[in-house]
């Protein structure tokens, strides 16, 4: 019995992480490269939530103002989530520049300022953003050309992570280059099994307000449009950095925040699982599902590893990893 569980646990870790990319690339292959995309140039409204980013909201509005997308067709929109601060003075100061501000003073959530704004915003594609995240010059012409192929319902582009004194933080840099690997292989077969929220484009037409209460806004948004039977692709050239948060407590909320809404996601899957496109649900369940269980295989792993070391059968052999020898 402790064989058994321990060669299902750790064949699951192994599925999840070296099993579902290398059956993901497999059958990516088999699939026609995409043809090139004609550029276009709708308009777009780029809405930036924020709570209390007094010390970063300045830095992100010059570096929305600063994209190399055409002015006139770019409505930069701010959704301040009951900030306390100097977060909605600061917007305001940008007023003769033509930034929005989308303010009221009972914080209740981003999902909810994000539905306190839409109706303020006039794009044709709406591309959600955080305060403490930058783009790439060219990041919104990369994110909308895609939206030329009618099927496309939503786009995501790459999260790169950054420490606080600016340089790439290693291990959430590698975790990313991985997810990046996984996404392009998702695209080429169908759609991404997961965005990245504060780098996501959809057609404000397709807008459709999640619960307030859902964590994962962003992803949970992506698979209602892939249920309606529109596609989700990643987008690797638009690229937005994010700083590391510095403070311990903040990374352990961050951490917690990431962890719930996983948990949460798994929960809710009933609501918005595209079944009649089952090649999507084997990603999802494979990308999004099976990686928060990872830790319950890991346990499961360690409880057959322990008894087979505590309780050997007579012969001995069922020991799967002796720390020392008999």
């Amino acid at each position: 019995m402790s064989s058994k569980l321990f060669w299902a646990s750790v064949g699951s870790i192994v599925y999840t992480y070296v099993g579902y990319p290398l059956l993901l690339t497999l059958l990516a292959r088999t699939r026609p490269q995409p043809r090139p995309y004609a550029p276009i140039r709708p308009t777009v409204t780029l809405l930036i939530t924020a709570y209390n980013e007094e010390a970063v909201i300045a830095e992100k509005l010059e570096n929305s103002l600063a994209l190399d997308y055409p002015r006139e067709r770019l409505q930069i929109l701010v959704a301040a989530d009951g900030s306390d601060d100097q977060t909605p003075e600061i917007v305001r100061g940008y007023a003769a520049r033509g930034v929005e501000l989308s303010f009221s003073p009972p914080r209740r959530g981003k999902m909810a300022a994000i539905n306190r704004a839409m109706p303020l915003a006039r794009g044709e594609i709406v591309v959600f953003s955080d305060a403490n995240n930058l783009y790439d010059p060219t990041t919104l012409q990369a994110l909308v050309k895609p939206f030329f192929d009618p099927e496309i319902g939503a786009t995501s582009g790459a999260k790169v992570i950054l420490r606080g004194d600016g340089a790439l933080g290693e291990s959430e840099g590698l975790y990313w280059k991985y997810e990046s690997f996984v996404k392009k292989q998702e695209t080429r077969l169908d759609s991404c099994a997961g965005v990245a929220g504060e780098i996501f484009a959809l057609r404000r037409r397709l807008f459709e307000s999640p619960p307030e209460a859902i964590i994962n806004d962003d992803f949970y948004m992506a698979m209602r449009l892939i249920g309606r039977g529109y596609r989700v692709v990643y987008v690797p050239e638009a690229r937005s950095a994010e700083r590391v948060s510095l403070s311990a407590e903040d990374e352990r909320a961050r951490r917690a925040r990431i962890i719930a809404g996983r948990y949460q996601a798994i929960a809710l899957a009933p609501s918005y699982l595209p079944l009649q496109r089952p090649l999507v649900v084997w990603q999802i369940v494979s990308h999004k599902f099976l990686r928060p269980l990872v830790p319950f295989a890991m346990l499961g792993a360690l409880v057959a590893n322990s008894q087979a070391l505590l309780w050997p059968p007579r012969q001995g052999k069922d020991a799967l990893w002796r720390l020392a020898p008999p």
